[in-house]
């Protein structure tokens, strides 16, 4: 009876912690193809409306958050998304919260998104603090937080986690060479993959960000200064 308990008890926890994905509003729905879901700002104007998702619940595990979200969106043939803030007592849009938001759905042309060249977006892990260097240049960035720093086409830009067995790239963008997304993980230890059973340290890794999934994360993550 007390296992019984235990159990129902983690189970009620699970339950009001869990982050839930909800198609709200379904004003239209768009036929598409198109397997990207890019976010926009100055494009609204031009795009075509189709309903609202909402989450509510606070989740760590982002990437499987935003796979329910986009195949909630894909429902309706959306492509792309902005984020629409509640509204406060008085009609002003409240602070954003990662407990609960809301996310206005669109269908644009791809040929019409703006913005979308010429950057670096640099994200941290959720757990903690992520130092890292580009060229030579040291950043802390904050959890839950990225940086976006301006590339000039042509320059060779290294990036390190300046730690010990830690990683480094380089990147060169090209004239017009698309935006580019990476997440400084946390340090990693994992089984030895010659199964002589032995440990392998792994200090920082770069990891790249399909674009979509970088998008949603810059919604949802504070964006620091690259002071």
């Amino acid at each position: 009876m007390k296992k019984i308990l235990i159990a129902a008890f983690v189970f009620t926890i699970q339950f009001f912690i869990a982050q839930n994905v909800y198609l709200t509003k379904v004003e239209k729905t768009h036929e598409n193809k198109d397997k990207f879901l890019y976010k926009i700002s100055e494009e609204i104007k031009n795009a075509e409306y189709l309903g609202e998702i909402e989450v509510q619940g606070f989740s760590k595990y982002d990437a499987d958050i935003f796979s329910l979200i986009y195949k909630k969106a894909k429902e309706i043939g959306a492509n792309t998304f902005s984020l629409k803030p509640f509204e406060a007592v008085d009609g002003s849009p409240q602070n954003f919260n990662p407990s609960n938001y809301r996310l206005a759905l669109y269908y644009l042309p791809k040929e019409k998104l703006q913005n979308q060249t010429g950057h670096l977006y640099l994200f941290a892990s959720s757990g903690k603090n992520q130092k890292i260097a580009v060229n030579k240049v040291d950043y802390v960035i904050s959890p839950r937080s990225y940086l976006v720093i301006k590339t000039t086409p042509e320059e060779v830009y290294t990036i390190s986690t300046k730690k010990l067995l830690g990683s480094a790239i380089k990147i060169q963008p090209k004239e017009n060479s698309s935006n580019q997304y990476f997440q400084i993980s946390a340090t990693k230890i994992k089984a030895d993959e010659t199964g002589k059973g032995g440990l392998n340290l792994k200090s920082g890794d770069i990891i790249g960000l399909e674009k979509s999934y970088a998008e949603f994360l810059s919604v949802i993550y504070n964006k620091q200064k690259a002071e």
